[in-house]
């Protein structure tokens, strides 16, 4: 398996996809938080912190980690690769879990390089390091289970198809499904505790829990959950290409 990530993670980076995806978020995020007049811009806002950088980032996500998972199964079934896949020595979960780990290794690639609005953040505040950098941390842990949840909900809309343009299509609406469809539907609920209960299927709840500074034990088992739901859905859809 480690030699299937090593490959992955060498696929996004020999080529264009990998190097696109990063400077594509990197420049979209420092548009919106430093640059365009906007109320995500992070040097307009009254207090110190990344909360519009929070708000943002899942909506880049919600187009961008499609693009990269959409090729991750659909193009080794297009080009028949996928039979000699299923024959190495690893297990089909192997198969899936390798490509799903390269793909949140590049979401943690994107990231990281953000800890600069962080350090930018505390010395702009006023007094220096007037920022909450508890909650400023969780929401980094809750920004990259997000993205870990896109990923393998694009895993999941590429193992369906051969054709890397459904495959994008077909993840970027699950993922919006999950992350603010959920939300929506629940808000429109008349029916008295049902609207939590929708709200609570969805992303968007379990991640702003997360950004206001706690890591609960729920919305970790929720992530947990849902990247684990869309793996075994993968690999159920794979082992079908066997018969």
């Amino acid at each position: 398996m480690r030699a299937l990530f090593l490959k992955e993670i060498s696929s996004f980076l020999s080529s264009i996809i990998g190097y696109v995806f990063i400077l594509i978020y990197l420049i979209a995020c420092g548009l919106f938080h430093w640059i365009l007049s906007y109320n995500t811009n992070l040097l307009e806002g009254s207090t110190a912190d990344l909360i519009p950088f929070f708000n943002m980032s899942p909506v880049i996500f919600l187009i961008l980690i499609p693009a990269i998972t959409m090729r991750s199964i659909a193009e080794e079934r297009r080009t028949g690769t996928i039979e000699l896949l299923l024959t190495r020595p690893i297990s089909d979960f192997q198969l899936i879990f390798a490509k799903y780990l390269a793909g949140v290794a590049l979401v943690f690639v994107a990231i990281l390089p953000t800890v600069v609005y962080l350090v930018s953040m505390y010395f702009l505040g006023k007094p220096i390091g007037n920022i909450d950098l508890g909650a400023t941390f969780t929401s980094y842990v809750g920004l990259l289970l997000l993205g870990a949840a896109f990923v393998a909900i694009g895993m999941f809309a590429s193992a369906l198809t051969h054709s890397q343009i459904v495959a994008f299509i077909l993840a970027m609406f699950l993922c919006w499904v999950f992350y603010d469809g959920f939300e929506l539907l629940g808000n429109f609920s008349q029916i008295g505790g049902l609207d939590y209960l929708i709200k609570y299927i969805g992303i968007a709840f379990h991640y702003e829990a997360i950004k206001k500074g706690v890591i609960d034990t729920s919305d970790l088992l929720y992530f947990l959950s849902l990247n684990a739901l869309f793996l075994v859905a993968s690999l159920t859809v794979l082992k079908s290409l066997k018969k």
